[in-house]
Protein backbone atom coordinates (compact mmCIF):
# COMPACT_ATOMS: atom_id res chain seq x y z
CA UNK A 1 0.00 0.00 0.00
CA UNK A 2 1.51 3.53 -1.11
CA UNK A 3 0.51 6.96 0.64
CA UNK A 4 -2.07 8.95 -0.91
CA UNK A 5 -0.32 12.47 -0.29
CA UNK A 6 -2.70 14.38 -3.37
CA UNK A 7 -5.77 14.06 -1.40
CA UNK A 8 -4.74 17.07 1.01
CA UNK A 9 -4.34 19.03 -2.44
CA UNK A 10 -7.84 18.65 -4.74
CA UNK A 11 -8.90 21.92 -4.22
CA UNK A 12 -7.76 25.58 -2.54
CA UNK A 13 -9.99 25.17 0.64
CA UNK A 14 -7.89 22.03 1.70
CA UNK A 15 -5.08 23.39 0.10
CA UNK A 16 -5.19 26.51 2.14
CA UNK A 17 -6.23 24.26 5.61
CA UNK A 18 -3.19 22.16 5.58
CA UNK A 19 -0.48 25.11 4.78
CA UNK A 20 2.30 25.16 6.67
CA UNK A 21 3.41 28.62 5.88
CA UNK A 22 0.82 31.77 6.13
CA UNK A 23 2.00 35.06 4.70
CA UNK A 24 0.21 38.27 6.83
CA UNK A 25 0.23 41.74 5.86
CA UNK A 26 1.43 42.49 9.61
CA UNK A 27 4.94 41.15 8.13
CA UNK A 28 5.80 43.71 5.61
CA UNK A 29 8.41 46.64 6.00
CA UNK A 30 7.72 49.17 2.58
CA UNK A 31 10.92 51.09 2.31
CA UNK A 32 10.81 54.51 1.13
CA UNK A 33 13.62 56.89 -0.36
CA UNK A 34 12.98 60.33 0.60
CA UNK A 35 14.82 63.92 -0.43
CA UNK A 36 14.47 67.25 0.65
CA UNK A 37 12.32 69.55 -1.16
CA UNK A 38 7.85 69.24 -2.06
CA UNK A 39 6.08 68.26 -4.79
CA UNK A 40 8.91 65.60 -5.85
CA UNK A 41 8.05 62.20 -7.04
CA UNK A 42 10.91 60.99 -8.84
CA UNK A 43 11.43 57.36 -10.26
CA UNK A 44 13.94 55.53 -10.08
CA UNK A 45 14.95 54.14 -13.25
CA UNK A 46 16.73 50.93 -11.77
CA UNK A 47 13.77 49.93 -9.68
CA UNK A 48 10.73 50.47 -12.11
CA UNK A 49 7.95 51.52 -9.39
CA UNK A 50 10.21 52.99 -7.05
CA UNK A 51 10.31 56.99 -6.95
CA UNK A 52 11.84 59.57 -4.89
CA UNK A 53 9.42 61.43 -2.62
CA UNK A 54 10.02 64.45 -0.76
CA UNK A 55 8.17 65.00 2.51
CA UNK A 56 4.40 66.13 1.44
CA UNK A 57 4.07 63.35 -1.37
CA UNK A 58 5.80 60.83 1.06
CA UNK A 59 2.67 61.42 3.43
CA UNK A 60 -0.09 61.23 0.33
CA UNK A 61 1.64 57.99 -0.57
CA UNK A 62 1.88 56.21 2.82
CA UNK A 63 -1.78 57.56 3.28
CA UNK A 64 -2.51 54.96 0.43
CA UNK A 65 -0.51 52.16 1.50
CA UNK A 66 -2.20 52.54 5.19
CA UNK A 67 -5.47 52.02 3.44
CA UNK A 68 -4.32 48.47 2.23
CA UNK A 69 -3.16 47.98 5.61
CA UNK A 70 0.51 48.38 4.95
CA UNK A 71 1.63 50.58 8.17
CA UNK A 72 5.43 50.00 8.48
CA UNK A 73 8.20 51.81 6.66
CA UNK A 74 11.51 52.21 6.61
CA UNK A 75 13.22 55.44 4.99
CA UNK A 76 15.93 55.96 3.52
CA UNK A 77 17.82 59.34 2.98
CA UNK A 78 18.82 60.75 -0.43
CA UNK A 79 20.02 63.68 -2.19
CA UNK A 80 21.80 64.92 0.92
CA UNK A 81 25.15 67.18 1.34
CA UNK A 82 28.05 64.66 0.72
CA UNK A 83 31.05 64.86 3.23
CA UNK A 84 34.17 63.09 4.82
CA UNK A 85 32.68 63.22 8.23
CA UNK A 86 29.04 62.80 7.03
CA UNK A 87 27.88 64.86 9.09
CA UNK A 88 24.15 65.64 6.86
CA UNK A 89 23.47 62.55 8.18
CA UNK A 90 22.35 63.46 11.28
CA UNK A 91 21.35 67.22 10.80
CA UNK A 92 17.37 67.84 12.48
CA UNK A 93 16.57 69.47 9.38
CA UNK A 94 17.70 66.87 6.64
CA UNK A 95 15.43 65.10 4.44
CA UNK A 96 14.45 62.03 6.78
CA UNK A 97 14.02 63.75 10.13
CA UNK A 98 11.83 66.69 8.47
CA UNK A 99 9.88 63.60 6.87
CA UNK A 100 9.28 61.93 10.57
CA UNK A 101 7.97 64.56 12.21
CA UNK A 102 5.48 65.08 8.87
CA UNK A 103 4.63 61.58 8.81
CA UNK A 104 4.11 61.81 12.84
CA UNK A 105 2.13 64.76 13.09
CA UNK A 106 0.37 63.52 9.94
CA UNK A 107 -0.45 59.99 11.08
CA UNK A 108 0.32 59.53 14.34
CA UNK A 109 0.53 55.91 16.21
CA UNK A 110 -1.05 54.76 12.86
CA UNK A 111 2.36 54.28 10.88
CA UNK A 112 5.53 52.61 12.45
CA UNK A 113 8.31 54.74 11.46
CA UNK A 114 11.48 52.75 11.10
CA UNK A 115 14.82 54.22 9.32
CA UNK A 116 18.04 53.12 8.23
CA UNK A 117 20.89 54.38 10.04
CA UNK A 118 24.11 54.12 7.81
CA UNK A 119 26.16 57.09 6.38
CA UNK A 120 27.03 55.94 2.68
CA UNK A 121 24.80 58.37 1.43
CA UNK A 122 26.01 61.05 3.25
CA UNK A 123 29.77 60.44 2.82
CA UNK A 124 31.68 61.92 -0.36
CA UNK A 125 33.28 58.80 -0.62
CA UNK A 126 30.57 56.29 -0.42
CA UNK A 127 31.77 53.92 2.36
CA UNK A 128 29.64 53.22 5.73
CA UNK A 129 31.77 55.19 7.82
CA UNK A 130 34.89 57.54 8.56
CA UNK A 131 37.60 57.15 6.03
CA UNK A 132 41.44 57.05 6.57
CA UNK A 133 43.23 56.66 3.57
CA UNK A 134 41.62 52.93 2.59
CA UNK A 135 40.66 52.00 6.07
CA UNK A 136 36.71 52.46 7.05
CA UNK A 137 37.29 53.58 11.13
CA UNK A 138 35.52 51.44 13.30
CA UNK A 139 34.84 53.41 16.68
CA UNK A 140 34.75 57.21 15.23
CA UNK A 141 32.00 55.47 12.62
CA UNK A 142 29.92 54.07 15.83
CA UNK A 143 29.91 57.54 17.20
CA UNK A 144 28.37 59.18 13.71
CA UNK A 145 26.09 56.49 13.63
CA UNK A 146 24.87 56.57 17.21
CA UNK A 147 24.19 60.52 17.10
CA UNK A 148 22.50 59.87 13.63
CA UNK A 149 19.97 57.61 15.70
CA UNK A 150 19.74 59.66 18.05
CA UNK A 151 18.68 62.60 15.71
CA UNK A 152 15.97 60.12 14.09
CA UNK A 153 14.51 58.98 17.06
CA UNK A 154 14.03 62.58 18.12
CA UNK A 155 12.30 63.25 15.15
CA UNK A 156 9.88 60.66 15.90
CA UNK A 157 11.72 57.29 14.74
CA UNK A 158 9.48 54.27 16.64
CA UNK A 159 13.07 51.88 15.69
CA UNK A 160 16.16 52.85 14.35
CA UNK A 161 17.87 50.37 11.71
CA UNK A 162 22.04 50.46 11.39
CA UNK A 163 23.19 48.84 8.30
CA UNK A 164 26.39 49.76 8.33
CA UNK A 165 27.75 46.62 10.06
CA UNK A 166 30.35 48.19 12.04
CA UNK A 167 31.53 46.54 15.40
CA UNK A 168 29.83 47.55 18.56
CA UNK A 169 27.52 50.13 17.47
CA UNK A 170 23.91 49.00 18.21
CA UNK A 171 25.61 48.91 21.82
CA UNK A 172 26.46 52.43 21.31
CA UNK A 173 23.44 53.63 19.58
CA UNK A 174 21.15 51.53 22.61
CA UNK A 175 23.36 53.44 25.49
CA UNK A 176 23.18 56.76 23.61
CA UNK A 177 19.48 56.41 23.25
CA UNK A 178 18.99 55.08 26.70
CA UNK A 179 20.85 58.63 27.93
CA UNK A 180 18.31 60.48 26.07
CA UNK A 181 15.17 59.16 27.53
CA UNK A 182 14.60 57.45 24.18
CA UNK A 183 14.78 53.95 25.91
CA UNK A 184 11.25 53.08 23.93
CA UNK A 185 12.63 53.18 20.81
CA UNK A 186 13.76 50.08 19.47
CA UNK A 187 16.53 48.86 17.22
CA UNK A 188 16.65 46.23 14.41
CA UNK A 189 19.92 45.73 13.24
CA UNK A 190 21.15 44.66 9.91
CA UNK A 191 23.16 41.83 11.89
CA UNK A 192 24.02 39.56 9.28
CA UNK A 193 24.51 41.57 6.16
CA UNK A 194 26.83 40.14 3.33
CA UNK A 195 29.05 41.94 0.56
CA UNK A 196 26.16 41.53 -1.89
CA UNK A 197 26.37 41.76 -5.68
CA UNK A 198 22.37 42.20 -5.27
CA UNK A 199 22.58 45.65 -4.06
CA UNK A 200 23.05 47.69 -7.17
CA UNK A 201 19.83 49.22 -7.80
CA UNK A 202 19.73 50.97 -4.47
CA UNK A 203 23.23 52.40 -4.52
CA UNK A 204 22.04 54.05 -7.95
CA UNK A 205 18.21 54.95 -5.92
CA UNK A 206 20.25 56.63 -3.18
CA UNK A 207 23.57 57.54 -4.89
CA UNK A 208 25.67 55.51 -2.56
CA UNK A 209 28.23 53.11 -3.81
CA UNK A 210 31.59 53.64 -2.77
CA UNK A 211 33.75 55.88 -5.02
CA UNK A 212 36.79 53.52 -4.35
CA UNK A 213 37.35 49.93 -3.28
CA UNK A 214 34.31 47.75 -1.94
CA UNK A 215 33.11 46.98 1.32
CA UNK A 216 33.98 44.16 1.65
CA UNK A 217 36.64 44.64 5.01
CA UNK A 218 32.98 45.06 6.87
CA UNK A 219 30.38 43.50 5.11
CA UNK A 220 30.24 39.90 5.39
CA UNK A 221 31.72 37.26 3.34
CA UNK A 222 29.36 35.05 1.39
CA UNK A 223 30.71 31.92 1.85
CA UNK A 224 30.47 32.19 5.68
CA UNK A 225 27.40 31.15 8.05
CA UNK A 226 28.85 30.17 11.12
CA UNK A 227 29.72 33.74 11.47
CA UNK A 228 26.74 35.32 10.88
CA UNK A 229 25.55 33.24 13.79
CA UNK A 230 28.52 35.15 15.81
CA UNK A 231 27.37 38.45 14.59
CA UNK A 232 23.63 38.00 15.80
CA UNK A 233 24.43 36.85 18.73
CA UNK A 234 26.81 40.04 19.68
CA UNK A 235 23.83 41.97 18.13
CA UNK A 236 21.28 40.43 20.62
CA UNK A 237 23.79 40.82 23.29
CA UNK A 238 24.79 44.99 22.95
CA UNK A 239 20.68 45.01 22.85
CA UNK A 240 18.99 44.71 19.16
CA UNK A 241 14.97 43.39 19.71
CA UNK A 242 15.22 42.70 15.66
CA UNK A 243 17.70 40.51 13.72
CA UNK A 244 18.05 41.06 10.26
CA UNK A 245 19.02 39.20 7.23
CA UNK A 246 20.26 41.07 3.65
CA UNK A 247 19.73 40.07 1.22
CA UNK A 248 17.59 37.32 0.95
CA UNK A 249 16.54 35.07 -1.50
CA UNK A 250 19.85 33.79 -1.82
CA UNK A 251 20.57 33.23 1.83
CA UNK A 252 17.28 31.35 3.16
CA UNK A 253 19.70 29.20 4.73
CA UNK A 254 20.79 31.89 6.95
CA UNK A 255 17.31 33.05 7.56
CA UNK A 256 16.69 29.42 8.62
CA UNK A 257 19.91 28.82 10.49
CA UNK A 258 19.49 32.08 12.32
CA UNK A 259 15.94 31.78 13.29
CA UNK A 260 16.78 28.42 14.94
CA UNK A 261 19.42 29.98 16.61
CA UNK A 262 17.69 32.80 18.36
CA UNK A 263 14.35 33.56 20.11
CA UNK A 264 14.45 37.02 19.07
CA UNK A 265 11.83 37.72 15.86
CA UNK A 266 14.27 37.24 12.28
CA UNK A 267 13.50 39.96 9.18
CA UNK A 268 15.22 39.82 5.61
CA UNK A 269 15.27 42.28 3.10
CA UNK A 270 14.09 41.88 -0.11
CA UNK A 271 17.06 43.81 -1.88
CA UNK A 272 16.79 46.55 -4.81
CA UNK A 273 18.76 43.76 -6.87
CA UNK A 274 16.23 40.90 -6.08
CA UNK A 275 13.39 42.91 -6.87
CA UNK A 276 14.83 44.39 -9.95
CA UNK A 277 15.40 41.10 -11.70
CA UNK A 278 11.81 40.17 -11.31
CA UNK A 279 10.58 44.01 -12.85
CA UNK A 280 12.61 43.32 -15.56
CA UNK A 281 11.94 39.99 -16.97
CA UNK A 282 8.18 40.50 -16.44
CA UNK A 283 8.40 43.45 -18.54
CA UNK A 284 10.14 41.13 -21.22
CA UNK A 285 7.24 38.65 -20.63
CA UNK A 286 9.59 36.01 -19.19
CA UNK A 287 7.76 35.26 -15.88
CA UNK A 288 4.30 35.91 -14.22
CA UNK A 289 5.35 38.60 -11.70
CA UNK A 290 2.21 38.18 -9.32
CA UNK A 291 2.93 34.68 -8.82
CA UNK A 292 6.44 34.79 -8.64
CA UNK A 293 6.67 37.32 -6.00
CA UNK A 294 4.22 35.64 -4.17
CA UNK A 295 6.52 32.42 -4.66
CA UNK A 296 9.71 33.92 -2.87
CA UNK A 297 7.60 35.94 -0.11
CA UNK A 298 6.07 32.25 0.91
CA UNK A 299 9.87 31.17 0.67
CA UNK A 300 11.28 34.06 3.17
CA UNK A 301 8.38 32.96 5.49
CA UNK A 302 9.12 29.72 5.57
CA UNK A 303 12.93 30.11 5.84
CA UNK A 304 12.00 31.46 8.82
CA UNK A 305 11.04 35.06 8.16
CA UNK A 306 8.80 36.96 10.77
CA UNK A 307 9.17 39.97 8.86
CA UNK A 308 10.07 40.96 5.21
CA UNK A 309 11.27 43.88 4.05
CA UNK A 310 10.30 44.65 0.64
CA UNK A 311 9.74 46.71 -2.35
CA UNK A 312 6.93 44.62 -3.60
CA UNK A 313 4.87 45.27 -0.57
CA UNK A 314 2.38 47.92 -1.82
CA UNK A 315 1.99 46.09 -5.05
CA UNK A 316 1.43 42.94 -3.36
CA UNK A 317 -1.16 44.21 -0.71
CA UNK A 318 -3.12 45.98 -3.43
CA UNK A 319 -3.54 42.61 -5.94
CA UNK A 320 -4.53 40.98 -2.87
CA UNK A 321 -6.85 43.75 -2.35
CA UNK A 322 -7.92 43.27 -5.47
CA UNK A 323 -8.65 39.77 -5.70
CA UNK A 324 -10.15 40.06 -1.82
CA UNK A 325 -12.81 42.72 -3.56
CA UNK A 326 -14.17 40.37 -6.36
CA UNK A 327 -13.98 37.27 -3.99
CA UNK A 328 -16.36 39.98 -1.39
CA UNK A 329 -18.45 40.60 -4.33
CA UNK A 330 -19.03 37.10 -5.42
CA UNK A 331 -19.96 36.09 -1.68
CA UNK A 332 -22.60 39.69 -1.78
CA UNK A 333 -24.06 37.34 -4.61
CA UNK A 334 -24.41 34.45 -3.47
CA UNK A 335 -25.92 35.91 0.05
CA UNK A 336 -28.59 37.82 -1.62
CA UNK A 337 -29.67 34.44 -3.22
CA UNK A 338 -29.52 32.79 0.25
CA UNK A 339 -31.65 35.33 1.52
CA UNK A 340 -34.44 35.22 -1.55
CA UNK A 341 -34.47 31.49 -0.94
CA UNK A 342 -35.30 32.06 2.66
CA UNK A 343 -37.89 34.57 1.88
CA UNK A 344 -39.16 32.11 -0.58
CA UNK A 345 -39.87 29.03 2.09
CA UNK A 346 -40.67 31.17 4.55
CA UNK A 347 -43.58 32.79 2.73
CA UNK A 348 -44.36 29.07 1.71
CA UNK A 349 -44.15 27.78 4.94
CA UNK A 350 -46.68 31.15 6.39
CA UNK A 351 -49.27 30.07 4.04
CA UNK A 352 -49.24 26.47 4.07
CA UNK A 353 -48.11 26.50 0.13
CA UNK A 354 -47.24 22.48 -1.39
CA UNK A 355 -48.10 21.17 2.20
CA UNK A 356 -45.50 22.84 4.14
CA UNK A 357 -45.59 23.30 7.82
CA UNK A 358 -42.22 24.28 8.53
CA UNK A 359 -41.25 27.75 9.48
CA UNK A 360 -38.29 29.70 9.14
CA UNK A 361 -38.44 32.93 10.91
CA UNK A 362 -34.99 33.45 12.74
CA UNK A 363 -33.68 34.75 9.19
CA UNK A 364 -31.76 37.38 11.14
CA UNK A 365 -29.44 35.34 13.01
CA UNK A 366 -28.70 33.74 10.22
CA UNK A 367 -27.77 37.03 8.33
Amino acid sequence: MFKRLRRTRQNPIIRQMVAETQLSKDMFIYPYFVTKGSGIERPIAAMPGISHFSPDTLCRDVEACLRLGLNKFLLFGVDEPKSADAHSAHDPRGAVPTALRRLKAEFGSDAYLITDVCVCAYTDHGHCGVLAGNTVLNDPSIALLAQMALTHAQAGADMVAPSDMMDGRVAAIRQTLDQNSLEHTAIMSYCIKYASSYYGPFREAAGSAPKQGDRRAYQMDYRNSNEALREAEADTDEGADVLMVKPALAYLDIIRRLKDHSLLPVACYNVSGEYSMLKCAAQQGLIDEAAMVMENMYAFARAGADIIITYHAKELLQKVGCKSSKHKKELNKLRKKWVFSLLLINFAARNNFYGCKTRFCALDSFL
